[in-house]
């Protein structure tokens, strides 16, 4: 059992400069330990937390010294605690960890439990960043219209998430149309350092999503996690993982007059998944870096899951400070702050001596070598140095499809679909721009890249340039202080001009909710096999993820959507090729329209205030009239409706008892899907519209939901039976069973007809048939999100067999009682001459304490051939995750007193 804290001789008084203290602090230089001074900064945030959290029960003096050790135990995958400081969901990952909260309640107080023991046991901020779709664009009412729409359509889940507010204790809920999650973070919810009862510690955050990395541009640790994962860190769990190893990432010099913070992110991006970095800390550090204003550095942050890494970390220094300063924080918390990260030796002083930094492996990157690019068309490193773009797209056209083609015969590649548009004659080529997208989450943190973008407007407005009328354009700043420092700085009209104007603040383009193209442009498209390209400066580009239309789909900074926004097109060279006509017959070309560096600095110095983020982030408290309208039920336990569409108590814990089941392994278990590489959580979660042939609709039309208020996926994530019909609902997804047929179909293998893979999972289940899924190479890349588990687990999947797996979801899987196993170096189906038409028996010990993290087993199949695999259960708290039946069910139990 818990027990005293063994470090409590190292707890020692910070003092103010002008007398009185400011806390206590657990002091690592007071271990009187070399070792930790060479420690990455990252590192450190992880040893404080074990030291202060240390009671030789959940976190061990041993699990500390493993840390201390960094430099030799990294090396070998070893498992260590960690409790963060918070936990921080979005609206859209929040409701289902909400919902889990609720019927959490309801398990405890059926298995005789006090309900009221579920509760976060740390900080939980909730942002209802709703996901705007972008229904209405270019219209100066647009916020207003949107806003009234989204509340329309999910007046049932921000009521649930309102309730949830006052039903939960320790849980801040941030209204909606108050900003994107990641950047009310940065501007408003970051810490950088805590005082909870006068004990002082460095801030850091687990969140559902996995752009939470964001934060890293303020050093504060934070990295995003399944909602799973953080459901049972915000009831007093401590996080298992493997310590890390960190890349080091030096700095060199001075980015070059026009090149943009998004350009070096790309540029960061491809280098960091070259090298290689899943699963590992990037810290970055060198002269450099005072040359990186916060807002970039929370560019390079935001990108962390996009170049595979945990986080991306940028320890605190002076320009954090200035940043604090900025945005409004008090001269007194940024005094603590300050004095507790140099007294723990946290903080980097450019001005002195620094001690050399021992790291896992080293990069280096001169500023000044970055050039203008952008990235796609499927994948965020796939970078493309600007002079190269129209070669680029020219080779993929012609190569073959994959990630960087389309194998569009010769004959067609200049084809025009000709169309009318609202009566006015219009013509398509490949390469057309029909979506241009400044997005939230990336880059509206960074005031350069969204003064910039305007001042390209500003300048295409002047010499008489426009973007074609079918051109979808929007603009969905991150937090409200974006639209101020637009309007202060006179610009917003300019982009209004072009059509950019703001449509709200929250998820957008980049999540799959453009919401519809004109008509007689998606005819165009559709009628004529069009490669429709999307540009936007999000930091997801996935295949079929920012509408099912437009196969071609770039990241770029603002100032570049504006730009290909303006020439239509991405078969164009910019160097040689003018972007238009002016209003004098003159040819327009980029160099024209594209402002210096200091013309953005300039602006940046007049235009962006700290009364502005003041006065934003005081009135988001207040709440705005729709939300403070909505009337929800009191009481400690959810009143579920049977009849709502929105809100749904899952099934996790029915017929549940005491006694945890044990490990299982799998027998005579059928294929669900076959997949190659780079299948993502965008293939497996329901993400985006609900598409009218989907199982999804089905059930909504049969539940009386008409199919204008189908809404999306994100917004139906508190109802699971929406949500399992929507897994691997992807039109995009390549399933090999199909022999080369794209589309959310597989192939029930007992009868040999191919259904949807919802029909066919519940064929299966309905049988009593397990089944597995077989998988290529990163398989669960990209965004973190709990449904890419929750739903294969609803739809009766037993395991997946991977050639490797991104860690959240890998850590997912486990969470939700599914066997994730690892083909041998060298093998995968298709080496091993599997077809997926076999069935798989996984034969694992019935006994949790004879299974080892790592282990190796066998896979038998009916054809008589038989594989090894290695188990990647990766932890004993894994394991006990396993035992348990999934994370929550441990927890229910662990809290209820059951023996582990």
């Amino acid at each position: 059992m818990a027990s005293a804290n063994p470090f409590n001789s190292i707890l020692k008084t910070l003092e103010k400069p002008q007398g009185g203290e400011f806390g206590k602090y657990y002091s690592l230089p007071a271990l009187n330990d070399p070792r930790i001074d060479k420690l990455p900064y990252s590192i450190k945030i992880l040893l404080e937390s074990a030291i202060r959290n240390c009671d030789e029960f959940q976190v061990k003096s041993k699990d500390v010294e493993k840390i201390i050790d960094w430099e030799n135990t990294s090396p070998k995958q070893v498992e260590i605690p960690f409790k963060p400081a918070r936990v921080l969901l979005q609206d859209f990952t929040g409701v289902p960890a909400v919902v889990d909260l609720a019927c959490m309640r309801d398990a405890m107080n059926k298995l005789g439990g006090d309900s009221n023991k579920i509760n976060p046991l740390v900080p939980v901020d909730l942002v209802i960043d709703h996901s705007v779709q972008v229904d209405v664009a270019r219209s100066e009412n647009a916020v207003q219209e949107n806003m009234e729409l989204e509340f329309q359509r999910n007046k049932e889940r921000f009521a649930f998430l309102k309730w949830g507010s006052s039903a939960f204790d320790n849980m801040l809920v941030v209204p909606p149309g108050s900003g994107i999650v990641h950047q009310v973070n940065l501007e408003y919810l970051g810490r950088v350092v805590f005082n909870t009862n006068g004990v002082l510690y460095p801030d850091s955050v687990v969140g559902t999503d996995s752009h939470t990395t964001m934060i890293d541009g303020l050093g504060v640790a934070g990295w995003g996690v399944g909602g799973i994962e953080a459901e049972a860190a915000m009831l007093g769990q401590p996080m298992s993982m493997v310590l890390p190893g960190v890349v080091g990432f030096k700095l060199l010099g001075k980015l070059r007059d026009g090149v943009t913070a998004t350009d070096l992110v790309l540029t960061v991006t491809q280098m960091l998944r070259k090298h290689g970095v899943v699963g590992k800390f990037v810290e970055f550090y060198g002269e450099g870096m005072s040359e990186l204003s916060l807002a970039d550095r929370a560019t390079i942050a935001n990108m962390s899951p996009e170049y595979g890494a945990t986080m991306g970390f940028f320890p605190v220094d002076h320009v954090t400070l200035q940043y604090l300063q900025l945005t409004g924080r008090s001269e007194k918390t940024i005094a603590m702050i300050e004095s507790y990260l140099r007294a723990n030796k946290m903080f980097v002083d450019y001005s002195e001596p620094q001690i050399e930094k021992v790291y896992s492996s080293y990069l280096q990157l001169k500023l000044e070598e970055v050039e203008p690019c952008i990235s796609g068309p499927k994948r965020p490193h796939d970078r493309v140095p600007l002079k190269e773009m129209k070669a680029d797209w020219q080779a993929c056209l012609d190569n073959r499809v994959g990630f960087k083609g389309f194998a569009i015969p010769k004959e067609s590649q200049d084809k025009a679909a000709k169309f009318s548009f609202h009566g006015t004659p219009a013509e398509l080529r490949h390469g057309d721009v029909v979506i241009a997208a400044i997005t939230s989450c990336t880059n509206t943190s960074n005031p350069s890249v969204m003064l910039g973008a305007a001042l390209v407007a500003k300048k295409a407005c002047e010499l008489g340039l426009e973007v074609k009328p079918w051109i979808k354009t929007s603009l969905a700043p991150g937090s409200g202080v974006v639209t101020k420092y637009l309007q202060k700085s006179g610009l917003q009209k300019y982009l209004n001009q072009l059509g950019f104007h703001i449509v709200g603040y929250g998820c957008t383009t980049c999540i799959g909710n453009s919401g519809d193209i004109d008509e007689s442009v998606a005819s165009a498209i559709s009628e004529n096999d069009m490669v429709a390209a999307a540009v936007l400066s999000g930091n997801r580009n996935f295949e079929g993820r920012v509408h099912p239309l437009t196969r071609a789909n770039y990241l770029a900074s603002p100032p570049l959507v504006v730009a290909y926004a303006l020439a239509g097109t991405v078969d164009i060279n910019f160097e040689t090729e003018p972007i238009g006509t002016g209003k004098d017959g003159k040819k327009i070309f980029f160099r024209d329209i594209w402002p210096s560096s200091e013309e953005v600095a300039n602006v940046v110095q007049s235009s962006v205030l700290p009364d502005m983020f003041k006065a934003t982030y005081e009135a988001i408290t207040k709440g705005n009239p729709m939300w403070n309208q909505l009337s929800v039920p009191s009481g400690s336990l959810y009143a579920w409706s049977p009849t709502s569409t929105y809100i749904h108590e899952p099934p996790y814990f029915k017929d549940m008892t005491m006694s945890p089941p044990g490990p299982h392994g799998v027998k005579d278990a059928y294929c669900l899907l076959n997949f190659g590489d780079s299948i993502t959580t965008d293939h497996i979660s329901p993400a985006g519209s609900i598409h009218k042939d989907s199982p999804a609709a089905k059930f909504l039309l049969e539940h009386g939901v008409d199919r204008r208020d189908f809404n999306s996926y994100g917004s139906r994530r508190g109802n699971d039976e929406i949500m399992a019909r929507g897994t691997f609902a992807n039109i995009r997804l390549v399933n090999k069973l199909l022999k080369g047929e794209v589309g959310p179909k597989t192939i029930h293998i007992p009868t040999g007809e191919k259904l949807s893979v919802y029909d066919a999972a519940m064929r299966y289940k309905t049988a009593g048939q397990d089944t597995i899924i077989l998988a290529g190479a990163e398989y669960g890349s990209g965004s973190s999100r709990d449904w890419a588990a929750k739903g294969p687990m609803l739809l009766g999947v037993k395991a997946v067999i991977a050639k490797s797996f991104e860690r959240i979801h890998r850590s997912n899987l486990v969470g939700m009682g599914i066997i994730p196993l690892c083909f041998k170096s060298g093998e995968d189906a298709d080496t091993l001459g599997l077809t997926g038409h076999e069935r798989y028996t996984i034969d694992l010990p019935s006994c949790v304490s004879e299974i080892r993290p790592g282990q190796d087993v066998t896979v038998a199949t009916d054809s008589g051939r038989s594989f090894t695999c290695t188990v990647r259960f990766d932890t004993e708290v894994e394991l006990a995750y396993f035992n348990h039946g999934g994370i929550l069910q441990y927890v229910i139990r662990n809290l209820i007193g059951a023996k582990q």
